[in-house]
């Protein structure tokens, strides 16, 4: 019997109740036995990040207590250079016992630009990619040729991001209920996202 196990990576910037909703949608539609969160150290699609990658990750961790089937790597963090996707992918295939499945989780948004990633196709070929829909990118909208390879999931369409949490923090506005109570409480004893 196998086992499978999603990989949901990202900048996490910070995480919010909208990646933990997908995640657990998705968990739950794909019978997934686990997710487990990677905050990436440097995202090569990104330009700047807010925080420093151990406070994303703490932030994923904190986020991840209380759900027994959510998890959180560090692997991305011991890496020098740019997280890229298919490196995070391999490690887990080699560190995973055989009969396990691997469910590549990402957005629509970027799913958009899925063929400019590292080695995309191996990432289709070596891993189930599902795409989980986002507010404002409708499926129709993925690139005609990653459409028939991928796993397309319909999951609650919450209009939350991280730069909105970002900046009602530094307009000094509640986040309450766009992140869960304890990374709350992290983002503001740590005076996170105030500049």
């Amino acid at each position: 019997m196998s086992f499978r196990v999603g990989i949901f990576g990202g900048t996490f910037d910070p995480i919010h109740l909208g990646h933990l909703l997908v995640a657990e949608v998705t968990r739950c539609l794909l019978s997934l036995d686990r997710v487990t969160f990677v905050p990436s150290r440097i995202p090569p699609h990104k330009v700047a990040v807010s925080t420093s990658a151990e406070a994303r990750y703490r932030m994923v961790s904190l986020a991840c207590e209380g759900n027994p089937y959510f998890g959180v790597s560090d692997h991305e963090l011991h890496r020098d250079g740019p997280s890229y996707t298919i490196e995070t992918l391999r490690a887990f295939r080699e560190e995973s016992p055989a009969a396990t499945e691997h469910y590549l989780m990402i957005g629509a948004d970027s799913a958009r630009d899925f063929e400019s990633w590292k080695a995309f196709e191996d990432l289709l070929e070596e891993s189930t990619v599902v795409v989980m829909g986002r507010p404002g990118v409708p499926a129709e909208e993925l690139p005609e040729r990653i459409g028939a390879r991928i796993q397309y999931v319909a999951t609650p369409l919450i209009e939350i991001s991280s730069s909105l949490v970002r900046r009602f923090v530094r307009e000094g506005r509640s986040i309450r209920y766009m992140v869960t109570d304890p990374v709350e409480q992290f983002i503001r004893s740590e005076r996170l996202y105030l500049s």
